[in-house]
């Protein structure tokens, strides 16, 4: 049985700020040529949120109660993507693309059903349904077109003004079916400066080992997010405080020496600064961030007393320790040896950085921009000079994967079949059953 859904509030037009002259203009066309349709459309999650904030939102999402082939009649210019969730990618000139959704049902979130990880399904419902499905009251939000009202069913507004990360719904039973969502509380609540609400936090703080149940890839990918946000070191004390940082990231292990944590908040600063400049940092570099303070404590990366056997051993000990501690997150070798790069010639610029001028050696090397600038990033880390904002920042490109071998066409007289019959991988390398 389904839950009863409560009555929204809503929030007229002189009630919010929001304003259609902020709303981007291909969005606006996509709302205003539903609505003439006849379907309904809403603009929808972060694009209300950061309007009703005063802010300019990344994505303006939309939607409607068009279903997917509905909507490819009606924007030619369009097409159908994703597989757990139908969406629309209405295409404009300059590369523009504007997501519409379909309104989803409340399968989901129905409280009488078995705790379970959510399965893939393409079931369409009402605006009351899908703002139970988000994962935060701030994002479930509806600014509705026809009358340029707000639709609350979450006490999203009242969140906004009380600067709270709330979960919808239960938090433990939203954890449960989907433990992601602890990484966008946390991370929803340091790029916006917002607190966690006390039970949400209480339920991040008791679940966060299951997101070891969340596949690498995905895990990744949440992380880069975080990293790549312009609040990662907010991000970070607030996931070493609940514990969902040393699951993320083991190598760390129980909570980090205060030394440790103060040069990790302090150098994941820095790159928040550089990159809300403009600045577009490489995900190698922004992993071998992540580690540097653990290589520091752990490794002795910087020791400066270590004897001559130990410092030969350094570029070793620190390969071994990339490909060990960065492979539960699926990341590629071509990025390891970067990140094993990064660290290991940490201390060669160091060294030099005292003299006039780098040596002619080290400025020929293929790593000497990279290695550069995270020598910089940690020089200002540990109260040395800040970056210029006006220096451009140029990073080296990872070298392209090379082309796979081309391999002999087989002869017209060979009748050899492609696989061996008694294979122990069955056919294609698939394990029989």
């Amino acid at each position: 049985m389904a839950q009863d859904l409560p009555e929204p509030k809503i929030i007229s037009r002189d009630e919010h700020s929001i304003s259609r002259k902020d709303i981007d203009r291909e969005a606006l066309k996509v709302l205003y040529r539903l609505r003439d349709a006849g379907y309904d459309a809403y603009l929808v999650g972060g694009g209300v949120r950061d309007l009703f904030l005063g802010k300019t939102p990344k994505d303006f999402d939309i939607s409607t109660d068009a279903r997917p082939g509905q909507l490819r009649k009606l924007f030619k210019n369009s097409r159908v993507i994703g597989k757990r969730f139908r969406l629309v990618q209405v295409f404009f000139h300059g590369g523009k693309i504007v997501e519409v959704s379909t309104l989803r049902c409340q399968s989901e979130f129905d409280i009488d059903g078995p705790v379970e990880v959510l399965a893939a399904n393409n079931t369409y419902g009402t605006v009351a349904e899908d703002a139970f499905r988000r994962d935060l009251t701030i994002n479930a939000l509806f600014y509705d077109i026809k009358n340029f009202t707000i639709i609350d069913y979450v006490n999203g507004v009242a969140d906004l003004k009380s600067k709270s990360v709330r979960i919808v719904g239960e938090p433990e039973r939203r954890i449960k079916r989907d433990p992601v969502r602890m990484m966008r509380a946390i991370r929803h609540a340091a790029r916006l400066d917002f607190h966690i609400e006390p039970l949400t936090w209480a339920a991040i703080k008791d679940n966060v080992a299951d997101l070891k149940m969340c596949p690498e890839s995905r895990l990744r990918d949440e992380l880069l997010k975080d990293l790549k946000d312009g609040a990662s070191a907010g991000w970070a004390g607030l996931a070493m405080d609940c514990g969902l940082f040393q699951i993320l990231l083991p190598f760390y292990r129980k909570n980090p020496t205060a030394e440790t944590r103060n040069l990790l908040l302090a150098c994941l600063s820095v790159s928040d600064r550089l990159q809300r400049t403009g600045a577009r940092l490489p995900e190698q570099f922004l992993f071998a961030l992540l580690m540097l303070p653990w290589a520091v404590a752990e490794i002795g990366l910087l020791d400066d007393s270590a004897d001559t056997a130990k410092k030969s051993n350094l570029s070793k000990a620190a390969r071994d320790a990339v490909d060990r501690n960065l492979q539960h997150l699926n990341v590629k070798r071509a990025q390891k040896d970067a990140v094993t790069h990064l660290l290991t010639n940490l201390p060669v610029f160091i060294k030099y950085a005292d003299k006039d001028k780098w040596p002619a050696w080290l400025t020929r090397k293929s790593y000497f921009k990279d290695g550069l600038l995270f020598y910089k990033v940690y020089l200002e880390a540990t109260g040395g000079p800040p970056i210029p904002d006006e220096e451009k920042i140029v990073t080296e490109p990872l070298p392209a994967a090379k082309p796979a071998a081309r391999h002999k066409k087989p002869s017209r007289q060979s009748r050899t079949p492609a696989f061996a019959e008694d294979t122990e991988g069955g056919v294609f390398g698939l394990r029989k059953k």
